[in-house]
């Protein structure tokens, strides 16, 4: 299955996320099929971009969001 996920970087205690679509047998930091966007949780204000429009065309196409990257969707409006 395809999932929308984050991709973890950045330094130790100061994380960095990218918004991927990966399969969800790939690693956390591993192989990913396309990036949609980042999150920086440090930053103040908090930093969210993403690609609303590919978004929603991976979600229709079957990719399943996991909780977290659910509500920065949310967030940002690309899903209801």
């Amino acid at each position: 299955m395809v999932k929308i996920r984050l991709k973890r970087m950045g330094m130790k205690k100061k994380p960095f996320y990218r918004v991927v679509v990966a399969d969800e047998r790939a690693s956390r930091d591993g192989r990913f099929i396309d990036e949609l966007g980042y999150y920086n949780p440090v930053a103040d204000p908090v930093e969210l971009k993403i690609d609303a429009e590919k978004a929603k065309a991976w979600i229709k196409n079957g990719a399943q969001p996991t909780d977290t990257v659910r509500a920065l969707l949310k967030k940002t409006g690309a899903i209801a």
